[in-house]
């Protein structure tokens, strides 16, 4: 079970991506995306009078949100069975982040920054709420997420794909290299 609670190697993990994104298309005809589920959960609500969310989102989507529900009961179990100094981090990057006041490097993220006390500070609240607009406002300009463009996309050969994904690492690296330090210092 020591395999359970330890950092998988890339080539495991990527493999297992590499196979589940033609095996969907085979099998269901779907593209691989996380994105669209939260097209099909509206749509799952009363929300028909919405022409957008008028469809039959069990026949279309069901698929999606069950993968989705997949990922969070999966890294539920991961988070539960691992332990707690699974992700490793550079010397580097620690460095860097203590230089911008993110000292507490236990567990899968930063005490510091995700909690709910942050969220109520004027950094968390750009960061959280700010952010998480921004990036669900991206992913639907975009017309799909990172996974979506970068494993089902990329693999298509399609350019749209290819222009999103660069713009996606392009925001990564401005947002971790400019903006993260001047909203936390």
């Amino acid at each position: 079970m020591s395999f359970l609670s330890n950092n998988w190697p890339w080539y495991i993990s990527g493999t297992i991506i590499g196979l589940f994104v033609p095996l969907l298309f085979i099998l269901r005809g779907k593209t691989f995306g996380v994105s669209a589920s939260l097209r099909h959960i509206c749509a799952a609500f009363p929300l028909s009078q919405i022409k957008y969310f008028a469809y039959n989102w069990k026949e279309e989507g069901a698929w999606n949100l069950y993968f989705v529900i997949g990922i969070v009961i999966g890294g539920w179990i991961a988070g539960y069975i691992s332990s707690t100094d699974v992700i490793d981090i550079s010397e580097k990057t620690k460095q860097s982040l203590t230089a911008i006041g993110i000292t507490q490097f236990e567990g899968l993220v930063p005490k510091q920054i995700f909690n709910w006390g942050y969220l109520r500070t004027i950094p968390g609240l750009i960061q959280l709420a700010i952010g998480g607009f921004l990036i669900g406002f991206g992913t639907r300009y975009a017309g799909g997420c990172t996974s979506g463009h970068a494993i089902s996309g990329l693999s298509n050969l399609q350019l749209s794909s290819l222009v999103a994904v660069v713009g996606f690492f392009a925001g990564g690296l401005f947002a971790t290299h400019v903006l993260l330090p001047l909203i936390l210092n």
